[in-house]
């Protein structure tokens, strides 16, 4: 990879360094764990700030991670975004950044960073068949500051009432949680959800100490209101009951997570939990989840693998209908022995 860099040549610690992470809730995800780790290598004197929309926001803005977070509104609508960037940009100006750590890479972020005329900078690269978490590693790394790795632990601000929350939809305060997302946005990334019921039928009988939850917004509340139907007092259901802050909160509290390409899968494995995604259509040289508690189940082996497509051209979303809910428990068991067996070692 030519990551596009000026990199830092001076025997001080920048003052201040400006990070842009312009996308969805799982792109911006993905940044912080690697934000974290220079946080953690440089001088509480050096100020990281951060530049995102307005709509992905809640999470950065519950870490002890940034010192300040500049949102920009618009939505999705690039025009409104554009035009609400430049009228921010006097008081970016102002702060006066050393370094800019480019990981958009858009016209936005092309127009902030030039504005600045930073001593240092790196620029994201968009098109490399290289997982976003290291392409983001390698974005930082390409200013000269510093080698990092990925840091899970983060301190957070707001533990929000989340026990509360849990126990009053059913939690009994005890039992291990572990999360069930059927949240793929297409149907080339669902697995069905007989798939998702037989699994946490084989995971009650090896773990009966276990309730499971679902956390997520109304496109998935059929697929939960189907679970509940079906495990009753096992199944949690907080569908339309949590913020992406809140959500985040819980996930510390998990035991394991099984879960389709989303940004709650994101969330997941950037927090350090155990972590099993399975993948249809998705590009998985892209998003895939990265570290040693993490496992990924995908489509590249397959000659149309990674097709991005919407509908399956076959017809039968072969590229998930292969796993059984057996063959995944017993991955997620083996992943799950693998973590105590090194965290022993």
């Amino acid at each position: 990879m030519n990551i596009p860099a000026k990199q830092w040549d001076k025997k001080r610690y920048p003052k201040r360094i400006l990070a842009i992470r312009l996308q969805a809730m799982g792109d911006l995800v993905i940044t912080l764990p690697y934000l974290q780790a220079l946080r953690n290598t440089l001088p509480p004197s050096t100020k990281i700030d951060l530049l995102t929309r307005r709509e992905v926001d809640a999470i950065p803005r519950n870490l002890n991670l940034f010192n300040k977070i500049y949102s920009i509104g618009g939505k999705r609508n690039f025009k409104k975004q554009l035009i609400i960037s430049v009228l921010m940009l006097p008081a970016i100006l102002l702060r006066r950044y050393d370094v800019v750590l480019d990981l958009q890479n858009n016209l936005i972020s092309k127009i902030v960073r030039k504005a600045i005329t930073p001593k240092a900078w790196s620029e994201f690269d968009k098109v490399s068949p290289v997982a976003a978490g290291e392409r983001t590693r390698l974005t930082i790394e390409a200013t000269g500051l510093t080698n990092i790795c990925a840091a899970t632990a983060f301190s957070i601000k707001n533990q929000f009432s989340v026990d509360a929350l849990i126990k009053a939809n059913g939690w009994d305060g005890k039992s291990e949680l572990v999360v069930l997302n059927p949240a793929g946005f297409f149907a080339t990334r669902n697995w069905a959800m007989e798939n998702y019921l037989e699994f946490a039928r084989l995971w009650l009988r090896d773990f009966p100490g276990t309730q499971f939850l679902v956390i997520g917004i109304n496109s998935i509340k059929q697929k939960a209101l189907y679970l509940k139907d079906k495990l009753g007092d096992t199944l949690i259901d907080l569908t339309n009951k949590t913020s992406p802050a809140e959500a985040f909160v819980i996930l510390q509290k998990t035991k394991f997570v099984l879960s389709e390409d989303s940004g709650l899968m994101h969330m997941a494995w950037v927090s350090g939990i155990p972590t099993l995604a399975i993948f249809g259509s998705t590009r998985s040289d892209w998003a895939t989840p990265l570290g040693k508690h993490s496992f990924l189940l995908h489509s590249s082996d397959l000659p149309c693998g990674n097709c991005m497509l919407a509908e399956c051209k076959f017809g039968d979303n072969h590229c998930l209908t292969r796993y059984t809910a057996l063959f995944v428990f017993e991955k997620a068991v083996e992943l799950l022995s693998f973590i105590s067996f090194s965290s022993k070692g």
